[in-house]
């Protein structure tokens, strides 16, 4: 066993070597791999890879800018704050293609027409980054991801930013929100969502957004796309429809809540919104991914709720007035502001609601002292 690991070890290091130094021939050939959908939150936008292949040396290897490690030190942690390490790796094509046959995601493949001196060059800036410090990346959801890195090494060998995004008349929201099938990922998702996705999409930052760029880029009026076949087609399963992961038991739960009209059943609600809002609030103080930055939807789940909370449990009823009068002016702002916006067509229930048991509330107390 031994003496098995250590002839493995032996030849592994040889290709590591042999394939930095090695000048690839005139057929060698380099293409884009954009792999489907996954059900897990890192593969719901699918992948990118560079497959470059060298049929007079045998050479059929993917490199990819996705890996990341699991067993990192506080990975939840680094990910929420935007540190965390992600690395390039290479490996064969075989075995790259059966991974995904294994996870039933489809690979197409459009391969560049690239001369031979490009994608020698990128051959070897491939393996300096796998075989190197170079190797690791901070992992930005838009600005710094699996596609964009190989998007910007292709540009780097065309010499001018010839594969860009063609959907800046869209953003980044609008591009993303199709993807999300799962509803409440899809509602905690957009909740959490800062301003930033609202800017016009300019950054080519998900692969099938770039399989599509690759299609219509040229260079002096001729395409660098040379061919674009599926390699591997997979057969998806009609998911059926799940009443418990849509918005009708999301309405359902919060027409319960109003139906059961109980005091404590409100301020335990308000103290929950004014968490969730004091938490968007602070996260983008503490994290570096600028797109939880400057959250507007802090404008809904309110951390002013908690203070209205409060007053609402001792019976304030100036302070709950004060208050309830302030929460409801700012989520008519937001309101305002989120008629624009593709997602509010998954928050409304919490506007409505906000407005109906908050409105409610200070009005009646008016009423009760114009009764006086």
């Amino acid at each position: 066993m031994t003496k098995k690991l250590f002839f493995a070890l032996l030849i592994l290091i040889s290709f590591c070597g042999f394939a930095q130094n090695i000048t690839l021939s005139e057929k060698a050939k380099v293409s884009i791999l954009t792999c489907g959908l996954g059900p897990e939150s890192y593969a719901m936008y699918g992948h990118t890879g560079i497959r470059i292949q060298d049929s007079i040396y045998g050479i059929d290897v993917v490199y990819n800018y996705g890996a990341f490690d699991f067993s990192t030190p506080n990975f939840i942690g680094r990910f929420i704050k935007g540190d965390l390490q992600y690395f390039v790796t290479n490996g064969s094509f075989i075995d790259f293609y059966y991974n995904y046959q294994a996870e039933n995601r489809e690979i197409i493949e459009q391969e560049l027409d690239l001369k031979p001196s490009q994608i020698n060059t990128l051959f070897q800036q491939l393996n300096q980054s796998v075989y190197s410090e170079d190797r690791f990346y901070t992992y930005k959801f838009i600005d710094r991801n699996c596609t964009t890195m190989v998007v910007d090494k292709i540009n780097e060998i065309l010499g001018k930013e010839a594969v860009k995004s063609d959907t800046s008349n869209q953003s980044y929201r609008e591009i993303l929100y199709p993807y999300m099938s799962d509803f409440y990922m899809k509602l905690g998702i957009q909740l959490i969502f800062g301003t930033k996705v609202d800017e016009p999409a300019t950054r080519l930052f998900l692969p099938y957004e770039f399989k599509d760029a690759i299609s219509t880029a040229k260079i002096n009026g001729n395409k660098i796309e040379k061919s674009n076949s599926k390699i591997l087609q997979v057969t998806k399963a009609e998911t059926p429809f799940n009443w418990l992961n849509s918005i009708y038991s999301l309405l359902t739960a919060l027409l319960i809540l109003v139906l059961l009209n109980k005091k404590w059943i409100k301020i335990s609600y308000f103290v929950f919104a004014g968490l969730l809002g004091l938490f968007f609030s602070l996260v983008g103080l503490y994290s570096l991914h600028e797109e939880i930055l400057w959250n507007y939807n802090i404008l809904l789940f309110n951390p002013l709720l908690l203070i209205f909370a409060w007053y609402l449990k001792k019976g304030i009823k100036e302070r709950i007035v004060l208050f309830g009068q302030i929460i409801l002016a700012m989520l008519l702002v937001y309101l305002a502001y989120m008629t624009t916006k593709i997602h509010l067509e998954i928050v409304w229930p919490f506007i409505a609601l906000h407005f109906y048991w908050i409105g409610k509330i200070v009005l009646q107390i008016k009423k009760s002292n114009l009764a006086r």
